[in-house]
Parts: structure tokens; sequence; C-alpha cells
């Protein structure tokens, strides 16, 4: 009885593509990832329930209007400087 090794290698190479990323596994269940910055992104995670308000609302419209729906870093993509967007989310409380 011979094993077909040629189904098997195809078999891995989709799951592949459906398995996290490292990146993913390290968010924490509750969270986002999202990248911001003008030109050299910097990855951060938030809760999701830091998307809700309309202050981040505001970034989430600019954000479609940039980028769209395609995410290449796999989460978020923000345009704005890093130091604006850590003033807005120390403004938003955590879940408790």
């Amino acid at each position: 009885m011979a094993i077909r090794f040629q189904r098997i290698i195809p078999a891995k190479q989709i799951l592949k593509r459906f398995l996290p990323s490292p990146d993913s596994v390290n968010v924490p269940k509750g969270h986002v990832p999202v990248y911001v910055g003008e030109s050299q992104k910097k990855r951060f995670v938030i809760p999701i329930s830091f998307l809700k308000p309309p202050s981040f609302q505001n970034l989430l419209s600019q954000a479609e209007e940039e980028f769209g729906f395609d995410h290449p870093l796999g989460g978020l993509t923000i345009p704005c400087r890093e130091e604006a967007f850590i003033d807005l989310t120390s403004s938003l409380k955590p879940p408790a």
C-alpha cells in the first residue's frame, strides 16, 4: 500500500492560510491589534470597547477612506500620529 504524499503537501499549504499568524496569537481575548503611524507603523493591542466611542469612530472612518478594508498587516491600520493615538486611547477607559 503506497501513501500518496502529493495530496498532503497542498493540504498543508491550504491550512497555513487559515492558521493564525504568530502576531495574532499574542492578542488576548476581547482585544484587537491596531497599527498606528503615518510612515512607520507601530503595533498596539487595544480592548475592543475602544472601537465604539465617537472619537475613535472618526479615526476608523479615516482609516476606511485611506486603506479600505484591506489591511495587509493583519490588523486595523490607522493613519495618524502615534502621539495622537496614545492621547486618544489614554482618555478612554478600558473595561473593568
